[in-house]
């Protein structure tokens, strides 16, 4: 892409300067949606030890930053930075028609039992949960994203510990579960509540990146800011729970909790990945900040560490210009990339995968992503759009001419 950078007039305006032409792709953004999935990448197919380096990144960040990714992208869908200039029936329709296409192709590829928790079909709701609320400014946005952080996971824990029984956490539906009245309670129940990714506590990653999205993103001091408040959200999330854990008592409450257990499993459980959700033997669980916990800690410190990422890719992306093109190429295709790797991790095998990790246990995330990076930029340099991308442009586009021409 090429730079151009417009200079402020005056003093008054230095912040304003803007890095970009207003009609180009936002390549930063695209270069985040690529770490998001290569962290997804080994997630799934990487080294599972709780005390690797990669596996304590990406265990839950990565998914964090795809959601607040998908934020930013409804509020760009939306109309970015001026939501009133952009038809609220045409962009409805638009994100509706992709939630349709995202929902059974999460269920199918579950259904598939690949070796991961996806992240698809509660995508779609929360694709469809942002609907009514993209007539919103970014201030009343991240404020909606600040309360939910917070009331959803207690609100979660206090369902799950007084109203609803959880059998199994931490699942997502497929297709299976829509052939009965049960099954539909149930994928309805982990979607909502207690699944890998429940809506209670993903939606303020959704609305955090509605909020980013509504910014002016070419504007540098915007870019700055969001580095400097994702890192200050990070370091309250993950510092609080430390402090909570260890300086107030939070620790010991769990140890007494756990009477018998070496000290060593309560640390691991309080570290490592967890369900989806909180635990509720206690109150003093939601002072856990480990990955997919579902803890306030937990959704401020991921939310702030997405953030934070999403800020530094904008500030550096446009100046490496071509050295960060394999990259952006897997974020431009960045669904194709997703199934891609599960459908590829599916062919393999699990007993496969799980021998390789072994042996190798980088192996599998290199192949991956250096895959990735090839046949996205291939594809993406004679092609153009992915073609998972075409397919919900096409359907997307198409629903909302309908919806503006009415």
């Amino acid at each position: 892409m090429t730079e151009t950078t417009t200079l402020p007039t005056s003093a008054h305006n230095a912040a304003t300067v803007r890095i970009g032409p207003t009609t180009a792709r936002l390549v930063g953004l695209d270069v985040a949606r690529s770490l998001a999935v290569i962290g997804m990448f080994a997630a799934h197919a990487g080294p599972q030890e709780p005390g690797n380096w990669l596996f304590g990144l990406v265990s839950g960040r990565s998914a964090a930053l795809f959601a607040v990714l998908a934020g930013v992208s409804i509020a760009l869908l939306s109309g970015g930075d001026r939501p009133q200039s952009r038809s609220w029936a045409a962009a409805s329709a638009r994100i509706a028609v992709r939630a349709a296409v995202l929902f059974p192709l999460g269920l199918a590829l579950t259904s598939m039992q690949v070796p991961a928790r996806v992240i698809l079909a509660v995508y779609a709701v929360l694709f469809l949960l942002s609907i009514p609320l993209l007539r919103l400014r970014a201030g009343v946005l991240g404020a909606l994203a600040a309360g939910t952080a917070i009331t959803g996971p207690l609100a979660s824990f206090w369902i799950r510990k007084s109203v609803v029984q959880t059998e199994e956490m931490g699942i997502t539906p497929s297709l299976a579960d829509m052939t009965s009245l049960d099954g539909l309670g149930r994928a309805l129940q982990a979607i909502v509540l207690d699944g890998a990714y429940p809506v209670l506590t993903w939606i303020p990653f959704v609305l955090a990146g509605m909020a980013v999205g509504r910014l002016d993103l070419r504007a540098v001091a915007v870019r700055l800011r969001l580095a400097g408040v994702g890192v200050a959200l990070a370091l309250l999330g993950y510092g609080g729970s430390w402090l909570g854990l260890n300086v107030l008592g939070g620790r010991e409450r769990i140890l007494s909790l756990f009477a018998g257990q070496p000290p060593q499993i309560i640390d691991l459980i309080l570290t490592t990945t967890a369900q989806g959700a909180s635990y509720t033997t206690d109150p003093a669980m939601l002072l856990m900040a480990a990955p997919h916990s579902g803890t306030p800690f937990e959704v401020v410190g991921a939310g702030g560490f997405a953030i934070a990422v999403i800020g530094l890719c904008l500030l550096i992306s446009d100046r490496l210009g071509m050295l960060v093109r394999p990259l952006a190429s897997v974020g431009a295709l960045a669904l194709t990339a997703y199934v891609g790797h599960l459908v590829a991790l599916w062919a393999y095998g699990t007993k496969n995968l799980t021998a390789t990790l072994t042996e190798q246990p980088y192996l599998p995330w290199l192949v991956l992503v250096i895959s990735a990076l090839i046949a996205t930029t291939a594809w993406r340099s004679v092609l153009g759009r992915g073609p998972l991308e075409w397919v919900l442009h096409r359907a997307s586009a198409g629903a909302a001419a309908l919806a503006h021409r009415r």
